[in-house]
């Protein structure tokens, strides 16, 4: 039995301090798009229990792995597992033009009849198992192979076409990933490929999924304009425990009934539907802040924690998984959208112009996918994040920003600097009308009290993006990252992030990222949890690591 209301004290912790100050200091767990390769794939259909944030074990089915699968993506994913159950199911990843086989073996309990799974949006052939309503399926402890060509790019739902009301409500959804099949000319140069240099200077790793040579800016789409530098895949759902609880005890009072035979089978009625957790990739906040392939989570192995640098076109595949509508609001920018349901939206009269909407909630309704690109580069601020003071003697605080030609710092002599894509306009702005620290003073807000100010554990101290910034802005540094004697004690807004994370390790600005249905930002109707999360954005002197 997990610590229950160590979670809880977490997560209203992490709220808090969104609400006072949106800076959070957190391990670094991030998301990325893990999934399997292909193009052959063996599913199983099995029953087990996943876990909520208020010590529910809730009975669910969901697919998983016959056997050990081909591979996992990212390829430098660690500790990478794919059990016989998970929710939802495995991510499966193609490329554009393969021909893709799946097979599933049926291993829910007899008393749930068949099931199958569904591809939207590809021309499928379905041999073996037995003739069901919309597709072939998978009698009990039966088998049945579904093969198709991946024919266009983009983010696309599969799902159960057995009694989906309630198959689907049990678990039975995954994605599918299909990557172009070659990398437009455009993303080899340009502002994408001084994105990935910028992260190579910094140690990390590439772990987007259409890197096809490795050296490579890859693309969502065959599209020059659809490159991007990182990667995240959402899907939102909702579940009823009533009808999860009513399946379990018809199962439990079938027991070992032969399939087919007369009271082997399930009457669970899906009408009136009461959901009372909601989830993102199969985890409700803060579970789904922890790591991927997280010990604590063997059938919900995919997390949603997004991160980034400012400036970074960050790639979003978000797909509408059960039954309701889900207004997913992304703070911080619009998303742009790329393409829906694997169909890239272009201009009527130029096909090489994109022309999807940019949207303030991607508003997701059953089955539908889209792909998007979100970024944050701290423009319309009206003042410098980085706390730049060019009176200062540490040698960051007096960095130069050097406008491009649409006002970013972005030239060569920036790719290693922490204030690459600094919008130049508000650079050396100050904040504070009277700075306690090593900033420059004057500016419009007076920061609270901090003997008044509830900071939490995870504030790091200051307004500021990047430990650099946050120690200099309390007082707590002399021009390094290494905290002054007595830090603390001057700041106007003292590090309390030494209880839980040192400021000198991350300091990024937090987005809350949640649904605007705000029932759907609870569980079990307690605030706060559901289909809520944060993407946090750093300097680049933080290295992200998507390994896990």
């Amino acid at each position: 039995m997990r610590a229950t209301n160590m979670k809880n004290t977490i997560c209203i912790s992490r709220l808090l301090l969104l609400l006072v100050l949106a800076l959070l200091l957190t391990a670094t767990a991030q998301a990325a798009a893990p999934g399997i390769t292909g193009p052959t794939f063996n599913l199983t259909a099995q029953d087990a229990y996943i876990n909520q944030p208020d010590g529910a074990a809730v009975y669910s089915w969901g697919y998983g792995c016959n056997g050990n699968p081909f591979g996992f993506e990212p390829a430098t994913t660690t500790t990478p597992f794919c059990t016989t159950m998970q929710v939802p199911g495995p991510t499966l990843i193609v490329t554009e033009g393969e021909t893709v086989s799946v097979t599933l073996t049926n291993h829910l309990p007899a008393a749930a009849g068949n099931t199958s799974i569904l591809f939207p949006g590809f021309n499928v052939t379905a041999t073996g198992g037995v003739v069901g309503l919309l597709t072939r399926e998978a009698a009990h402890n039966g088998t049945v192979t579904y093969t198709f060509t991946a024919s266009t790019p983009g983010t696309r739902a599969y799902y159960s076409g057995t009694q989906g009301d309630l198959q689907v409500e049990m678990g039975l959804y995954g994605a599918i990933i299909v990557l172009p099949a070659s990398t437009p000319t455009a993303c080899t140069g340009g502002l994408a490929a001084a994105n990935l240099a910028v992260e190579a200077n910094w140690g990390e790793s590439d772990y987007r999924l259409a890197n096809n040579t490795g050296a490579v800016v890859g693309a969502a789409y065959d599209n020059d304009k659809a490159c991007y530098d990182r990667e995240y895949l959402f899907q939102f759902s909702e579940m009823d425990p009533n009808i999860h609880t009513q399946a379990l005890a018809q199962v439990r009072k079938a027991g070992n009934c032969v399939a087919g035979a007369a009271g082997c089978s399930l009457e669970v009625p899906t009408e009136p539907y009461h959901p009372a957790y909601f989830l993102i990739n199969g985890r409700s906040m803060p579970d789904d802040m922890d790591t991927n392939y997280a010990f604590a989570y063997p059938h919900q192995p995919y997390n949603g924690n997004p991160h980034m640098h400012p400036g970074e076109q960050v790639l979003l595949r978000i797909i509408g998984q059960g039954r309701w509508q889900h207004p997913f609001h992304e703070h911080g920018n619009h998303v742009r959208i790329l393409g829906r349901d694997g169909n890239l939206i272009v201009s009527a009269t130029d096909s090489t112009q994109l022309a999807g909407p940019a949207l303030f909630t991607t508003t997701t309704t059953p089955g539908m996918a889209m792909d998007g690109i979100f970024y944050w580069t701290g423009r319309g601020l009206n003042w410098d994040p980085y706390g730049h003071n060019p009176s200062s003697g540490d040698a960051n605080a007096a960095l130069p920003c050097t406008p491009d030609a649409n006002g970013y710092n972005t030239g060569v002599a920036a790719q290693t600097a922490i204030n690459y894509y600094e919008w130049c306009q508000d650079h050396n702005k100050p904040l504070q009308v009277t700075p306690f620290g090593d900033v420059a003073g004057g500016g419009p807000a007076t920061l609270p009290d901090a003997n008044i100010l509830t900071n939490g554990a995870w504030y790091g101290g200051s307004p500021y993006l990047g430990p650099n910034a946050t120690l200099r802005a309390t007082g707590c540094s002399n021009g390094t990252l290494a905290p002054a004697a007595g830090c603390g004690a001057t700041g106007s807004t003292p590090p309390s992030g030494t209880i839980a994370n040192s400021p000198s390790s991350e300091a990024g600005f937090a987005f809350m990222w949640h649904s605007h249905n705000e029932r759907e930002i609870t569980t079990n109707n307690v605030f706060p949890g559901g289909m809520l999360m944060m993407m946090l954005v750093d300097s680049r002197e933080f290295r992200i690591d998507e390994s896990n």
